[in-house]
């Protein structure tokens, strides 16, 4: 696929979205370079910002398989992966397959289950197959988690353990509307009587699964210079050296980021990656991997703020 196709196939998905979600730009175009970049994405936001319903939108604008899991307290990880159960006719085992057999998976506030559910995704999440009673089962090549949890100082959520959230290419923190889209979205949806749903707002399917294919070919063959890989990989190290991070990013981390990059030079129609696709990435791709030193926490400080400051300090290339 040329750049160019890719940046337009990219701007019908984004044009089918906005017809069911007000809004949400910045969401959209992390989803979409997650998906090229073979990544997942954690969206974190208060209930009613349209976080089911953007998944759903973007499932089917892109002809994707969809299934959702709706984690509770009481969720068992044979509830998202399937079993083997006995038939009693034949006298064999017969896979029975979890909803984490299709292609985009939507995790419906991850953090409502206990750290042991959670961890059923982990196999899944990183190497696109899940393991049942020693056999191992492969997943969809288009396979991406899209995840939302709300905040976690809210009652009844558990904070996602460390090596559940660094498989996660992107944790994207979703603000309410402004008063314009809100007075949009009300005239919209003020009037229905049942949720909302992508076939019924209007959203058509737009892509094919041969698209997709070429479109992450094309963003991993976008060229990544030494000089930027350079700048990542200082941006990535000061969250290590500087005291106001306790636990710093990981090699990994400096490797999704750059994965990132390439895809959103590619949605830009670019064969080459430039820092400021490194920049426009660099927080949502790591405040999920540091954690604040209890000083900084004393003197206010977030993780963002903290990560803001870091990328701004950090000299980019010309």
């Amino acid at each position: 696929m040329q750049l160019g196709e890719l940046r337009v196939l990219a701007e019908r998905i984004r044009v089918e979205i906005g017809k069911a979600v007000v809004g949400q730009a910045d969401t959209v175009n992390l989803m979409l370079t997650a998906l090229f970049a073979g990544g997942h994405v954690l969206l974190e936001g208060p209930p009613g910002t349209a976080k089911t319903l953007l998944a759903q939108c973007f499932s089917h604008a892109l002809d994707l398989q969809f299934g959702r899991i709706q984690f509770t307290p009481d969720l068992m990880p044979g509830d998202i992966l399937g079993s083997n159960l006995f038939n009693f006719q034949t006298n064999t085992f017969a896979l029975t397959k979890g909803p984490i057999f299709c292609d985009v998976l939507l995790a419906d506030e991850i953090n409502r289950t206990p750290p042991k559910t959670q961890a059923a995704l982990l196999e899944a999440m990183q190497e696109r197959g899940v393991t049942l009673d020693g056999k191992r089962h492969a997943l969809s090549d288009r396979f991406i988690v899209i995840a939302t949890q709300n905040p976690v100082e809210q009652q009844g959520a558990y904070p996602l353990p460390e090596a559940q959230l660094d498989r996660f290419l992107f944790k994207h923190v979703l603000a309410y509307p402004t008063a314009e889209e809100e007075k949009r979205i009300v005239a919209q949806h003020g009037m229905r009587t049942r949720a909302p749903d992508p076939i019924s707002l209007g959203v058509q399917k737009v892509a094919s699964a041969a698209e997709i294919a070429a479109a992450s070919e094309a963003a991993a063959q976008t060229r990544l210079t030494d000089e930027v890989v350079d700048y990542v990989v200082r941006i990535v190290r000061a969250t290590r050296e500087g005291a106001s991070f306790e636990l710093g990013a990981s090699p990994r981390a400096a490797a999704m980021l750059a994965a990132g990059a390439r895809a959103r030079a590619a949605l830009e129609g670019r064969d080459y990656v430039i820092p400021d696709d490194v920049k426009a990435l660099a927080l949502p791709a790591l405040r999920h991997r540091v954690l604040l030193s209890p000083a900084a926490e004393i003197e206010g400080r977030t993780t963002d703020a903290a990560l803001s400051s870091i990328i701004s300090q950090t000299e980019a290339p010309r």
